[in-house]
């Protein structure tokens, strides 16, 4: 770097002409992808979350919807391995035993020979879903009544972090009607840095250390940023940046 602010340079017309330093923007890393509360896997650029409210499978359903999303399914094991390893903020009260889990999951397993294995097969539970990934055979529910035909799928993990981090865990067919925790998952998205889901093509300034920053939300992610250049407060010796308003400083001088 160049004594800058001390440079002169002759401009057209003869006039002089002096450069002087600003708060020059600097490269953020963007690191905030989900909502708050949700989590957020690279691998498939989504976000998950646990809901405690116990709800049936087709209420679930619903309240997974209205926040964009669905009941969660799985392309491949890294994912599955993703979702077991969270150490998700759960209330004990939630759940029949403290050391286990067990939530919604978006497969349904249909019933098609009633034998003393009810065998049947797990399908996805929203057709048209590019997801490979299916459940092996599950544990049935004992409360099971005779006339249902289609079961829906519990995920059960575990508390304790030993048994989490080996990825243990089970999958339950039961009554769609039961009462339940539940995953969602939806698509990852742009956040403002205040923290406002911003819809696709709009401006916005995502979480990071450039509140003056302006970027288009494009597939979840920040892209086309411009940043704004600010001066210094005038007549301030001392002052502090506000985080989350662009060119807004609070004087500290006496």
């Amino acid at each position: 770097k160049e004594n800058v602010d001390s440079r002169h340079t002759r401009g057209r017309g003869g006039e002089t002409t002096r450069f002087h330093t600003v708060n020059v923007a600097q490269p953020v890393r963007f690191s905030r992808k989900c909502p708050t509360g949700w989590h957020h896997y690279e691998g498939t650029a989504s976000c998950y979350k646990v809901y405690l409210n116990g709800e049936n499978y087709w209420d679930a359903v619903q309240t997974c919807q209205r926040v964009n999303g669905s009941l969660a399914t799985f392309t491949a094991d890294q994912e599955l391995r993703f979702i077991l390893a969270q150490e998700w903020d759960l209330e004990e009260k939630a759940f029949a035993r403290k050391d286990q889990r067990r939530f919604w999951v978006g497969y349904q397993y249909v019933i098609t020979n009633r034998n003393h294995s009810l065998e049947g097969h797990w399908e996805v539970a929203y057709k048209g879903s590019s997801e490979v990934f299916l459940p092996p055979d599950p544990i049935f529910s004992t409360a099971m009544s005779e006339k249902e035909n289609v079961l829906c799928a519990q995920l059960q993990c575990f508390h304790f972090p030993t048994l989490r981090h080996h990825g243990l865990h089970s999958w339950y067919a039961e009554n769609c009607y039961e009462k339940s925790s539940f995953l969602c998952k939806r698509s990852q998205t742009c956040v403002d840095i205040k923290d406002n889901i911003v819809d696709e093509g709009y401006y916005f300034t995502p979480k990071g250390n450039d509140p003056c920053l302006s970027c288009t939300c494009h597939n979840g992610e920040p892209e086309m940023c411009v940043a704004a250049l600010c001066e210094r407060p005038q007549g301030c010796q001392q002052y502090r940046k506000d985080p989350k308003e662009c060119c807004r400083f609070t004087c500290l001088d006496p």
